[in-house]
């Protein structure tokens, strides 16, 4: 099965249902123009305006991200998921999307149909730049390694290994490093059907 990129998935199922950029614009809230990077630059926005096109398709967020679909569970081995990032978000500008920055999403469930959650694995480097975001939905978050702080609303935390935040992501919020180094976390995405 060839696989394709979250651009063209995007400007495929658009074809489907004969919705034009701008209609999609219109139904997500999403700019016109940032739904044109994704679908012609292979540009990778921050999961907010994702799910927000996923919501003006009518389609869940693992729709836009899946490559195959699986009825049964899915088993992520040990080393699966960081065998390949899904997608990396939040680079400084000017880096090059290859190197070892911004966020990186590795997928714990793609092959899962019919799902609402959407685990990943996050890899958040020291220079990565994310701007605060709210979608619809909930968001569990568990640090596995390093110092992470969240800002949530006008509020900000810490939080160091072995910590977790659950959290209703129609508040404005996001995390980043809290010193400087390398964060690792399990964060799972919850969005309503």
């Amino acid at each position: 099965m060839a696989t394709h990129t979250l651009g063209e998935r995007i400007a495929e199922i658009r074809k489907t249902y004969s919705i034009s950029r701008e209609d999609l614009s219109q139904r997500s809230g999403v700019q016109a123009d940032l739904i044109a990077k994704i679908e012609d630059d292979g540009h990778i926005p921050d999961l907010a305006p994702l799910i927000k096109i996923s919501r003006g398709l009518g389609v869940r967020l693992g729709t836009l991200l899946d490559d195959n679909e699986q009825l049964g569970p899915v088993i992520c081995r040990a080393g699966d998921a960081v065998s390949g990032s899904r997608f990396k978000t939040g680079l400084p500008q000017g880096a090059a999307s290859g190197g070892h920055h911004g966020m990186s999403f590795y997928a714990l469930a793609a092959d899962k149909t019919g799902r609402h959650m959407e685990p990943f694995i996050v890899a958040i480097e020291p220079d990565a730049q994310q701007e605060k975001s709210a979608h619809e939905g909930e968001e569990f978050i568990y640090v596995l390694e390093g110092t992470l702080s969240l800002e949530y609303g006008k509020e900000s935390s810490t939080l160091n290994t072995g910590d977790s935040v659950y959290y209703d992501s129609i508040v404005p919020h996001r995390v980043f490093s809290a010193n400087n180094n390398p964060v690792k976390i399990l964060a799972v995405v919850y969005t309503p059907v």
